[in-house]
C-alpha cells in the first residue's frame, strides 16, 4: 500500500517578528505563508494599530517543519521582553532591514522566471 503525501506533513510553518517604520512596536505571529502574511499586514494597516504603527517590516522569521515546534517557539518568543527581542533581530539582522525583499526575489526564482540579462549581448 503507498504512503500517501499529505499537503499538511510538508508544509513550513515560521514565527516571525513583524515592526513598524520606528521600530517602536514589535509584533509576534505565526504563519505558514509568510508573503501572504506580509501582504495582509501591508493591505490592512489600521487593523491592529493607529497609522504611525503599521507593522510593514518583517525584521526576524525562523522556519520550523512541524506545527507542534512553531507553536513552542512562538509561545517562547512571546514571553520575550522587549531587550531579548531586540538583541534576537540583531544577531541576524544588525540593521533591521525589511526580509520581505529576499522573500519576494526567492519566490520568483522558485516559480522558474528567469532575472533578466541587462547586459549587451555579445556577437561573434
Amino acid at each position: 500500500m503507498p504512503i500517501l503525501n499529505t499537503p499538511l506533513a510538508k508544509t513550513k510553518k515560521y514565527v516571525y517578528l513583524v515592526t513598524d517604520r520606528n521600530r517602536s512596536c514589535l509584533h509576534v505571529g505565526m504563519s505558514t505563508d509568510l508573503m501572504k502574511t506580509m501582504t495582509f499586514y501591508r493591505q490592512m494597516p489600521n487593523l491592529f494599530f493607529d497609522s504611525g504603527h503599521q507593522l510593514t517590516r518583517l525584521v526576524y522569521f525562523e522556519e520550523l517543519s512541524s506545527e507542534n515546534s512553531a507553536v513552542q517557539r512562538f509561545n517562547l518568543i512571546s514571553k520575550f521582553t522587549r531587550i531579548q527581542k531586540d538583541r534576537m533581530i540583531r544577531s541576524v539582522n544588525p540593521d533591521w532591514i525589511d526580509l520581505t525583499v529576499g522573500l519576494d526575489f526567492e519566490q520568483i526564482l522558485r516559480s522558474g522566471i528567469q532575472p533578466v540579462n541587462k547586459m549587451a549581448p555579445t556577437y561573434s
